[in-house]
């Protein structure tokens, strides 16, 4: 093999996997959060449940980006261990279709899908019809790499030493083997399949013998799931573990039938050419093991938690008592996550964000309660969760900082951006709640006494500090009428933060309270008018990604 044909298939390696991340990327601008939506809604029904994930591992082309939604869900608490294990089963069936692709041999008509979607990104203006257009090409862009690496292949029918190579991997272990590693280092069942085919048609590896590293390829696809499982509750690892065990039993279970039935010879003897013949195993492969599994998706469910059972350890935090409880990692060693990764990021965001600003508020509270009572014990408690919160917004906007430089979904892009802003706002009021229990400590340490008065006022402000708080809780937040009421508390802040002022220079003016009092409690209304300011961004920030959800 000389260095042309050496380049030929490296070049037609990287267009094929180029052509699949186009259309990846195409279809995640086009259609990711309808693809969320659809996984939100699923029933309990199992059948449904394999239906949905076939048909969205099909539209996607991969097993792999399904299989990573499916596990950021169930971390996120959307759906359930049992629920998972349906669509992971449809997402191994689904996967089989890009070797169906491959077999039916339309390179002839890849230049022409190419130029078509090439022409729609370029010529054609609006962004929906762009995404389409990169889906087509990329999928044209697939076809030829294709191509060249089949046209580049057939030369190593003569090279003894790949011949030789090939020939070991007629072995089953060392063919499965040999698989699930490719598979795993390219992160692609699709393409390790793809690329299986080519060299089948090229003639350099029986099919007799290419049988035992598609089983393989199918262990292999897992490694995406589990390098998506750092870092996530123990129910999305159990998720990741049953994609695992899915593929493995399926493994066993042919390399038996292979190694006692002649089920190659008959697939042989039935379907024309070795690319069909390789698509048509891994279909009956897929179905196969599903259909045989379809009576225990609740066993390998409970199989899955003893092989990683509750320990305590999992209900405590982690170093410092600080850690993210539903976040995934964006990327995992070093390659970007894929199709998907924002519209499963952005239920795992809002949780995240729904425990840094219920410690926000809580800390709102006590602050508020501990300037009434100068009471500092609970100052201690409120410094834990202030750094807590520290901690939460660095975590969270490292993560949303990376994702965004993924991200190729323009709404994705924007609902990722107010959660970012959501994110500064909550630190924020965090930020003033801290600074109130900082009055508190003067109050005491210096025998400072505010007037019934204006402990008063102080109680009024706590009240409606709450109150707004918690109004983001709200099942409505994002709505325009949910938004109006949380601008009205916003203006009835500044409202009082006025009358108060005005109040507390009657007071000067009439020598009730002391110098110190009056400095502190000026102090204390510009945190409390800020706390407002700080509700009502956030408010805005979630209107604004509601409607582009």
């Amino acid at each position: 093999m000389d260095l042309l044909e050496m380049l030929g298939i490296f070049g037609g390696l990287a267009l094929f996997l180029h052509g699949m991340q186009m259309m990846s990327s195409g279809l995640e601008a086009a259609a990711g959060n309808r693809m969320k939506t659809i996984l939100e809604r699923l029933t309990a029904n199992r059948f449904m449940g394999i239906l949905l994930g076939a048909l969205i591992t099909t539209a996607v082309q991969s097993s792999s980006a399904t299989t990573v939604m499916v596990v950021g869900f169930v971390n996120a608490g959307i759906m359930n261990l049992n629920q998972a294990v349906w669509l992971i089963m449809g997402a191994n069936v689904g996967k089989t279709t890009t070797g169906l692709l491959i077999a039916l041999d339309v390179g002839a008509l890849a230049p022409v899908v190419a130029f078509v979607g090439v022409a729609m990104m370029v010529f054609l203006k609006k962004p929906k019809t762009q995404h389409i257009g990169q889906l087509l090409a990329g999928l044209g862009i697939l076809f030829i790499g294709m191509d060249m690496m089949s046209a580049a292949m057939e030369p190593l029918r003569e090279v003894p030493a790949f011949v030789s190579l090939m020939a070991t991997l007629s072995n089953p272990i060392l063919g499965i083997a040999f698989g699930a590693v490719f598979t795993a280092l390219i992160q692609s069942s699709a393409a390790s399949v793809g690329i299986l085919q080519t060299l089948a048609a090229a003639g350099v590896v029986e099919f007799s013998g290419a049988v035992y590293i598609l089983f393989g390829q199918n262990i292999g696809t897992c490694i995406t799931a589990v390098m998506a499982s750092f870092g996530v509750s123990r129910d999305a690892k159990r998720a990741t573990c049953v994609h695992l065990l899915f593929n493995i039993i399926g493994t066993v279970f042919f390399t038996i039938i292979v190694m006692i039935f002649p089920l190659t010879g008959l697939i042989e003897s039935m379907v024309p050419g070795p690319m069909a013949q390789i698509a048509v195993m891994h279909v009956i492969f897929n179905l196969a093991t599903t259909v045989l599994l379809i009576p225990f998706g609740n066993s390998l469910a409970a199989l899955a938690t003893r092989i990683l059972p509750d320990h305590p350890k999992d209900e405590k935090d982690g170093e410092n008592g600080m850690r993210l409880a539903y976040l995934t990692p964006v990327t995992a060693g070093g390659k970007d996550g894929g199709l998907g990764v924002s519209v499963i990021v952005v239920d795992q965001l809002r949780n995240e964000l729904h425990r840094m600003l219920e410690m926000a508020r809580q800390n709102v509270d006590a602050s508020f309660n501990a300037v009434l009572e100068k009471d500092v014990v609970p100052l201690e408690r409120v410094e834990q969760r202030e750094q807590y919160i520290d901690f939460l917004n660095k975590e969270i906007s490292r993560y949303i900082s990376r994702l965004i430089t993924i991200e190729t979904n323009e709404r994705g892009s924007k609902v990722v951006s107010s959660l970012f802003a959501i994110s500064g706002n909550i630190e924020r009021i965090g930020d003033h709640a801290d600074n109130l229990a900082g009055y508190t400590k003067m109050l005491v340490w210096k025998d400072i006494t505010f007037s019934a008065l204006a402990c008063e006022e102080v109680r009024q402000m706590r009240d409606i500090s709450v109150r707004a708080v918690s109004a983001l809780f709200s099942s409505e937040a994002g709505s325009p009428e949910w938004l109006a009421q949380v601008a009205q508390m916003e203006q009835k802040i500044d409202d009082m933060t006025a009358d108060f002022r005005r109040d507390q220079l009657i007071r000067m003016r009439d020598g009730i309270c002391s110098d110190e009092a009056c400095i502190l409690y000026s102090e204390l209304l510009t945190d409390f008018e800020r706390i407002g300011d700080h509700v009502l961004n956030i408010a805005q920030e979630l209107a604004k990604a509601k409607t582009m959800l």
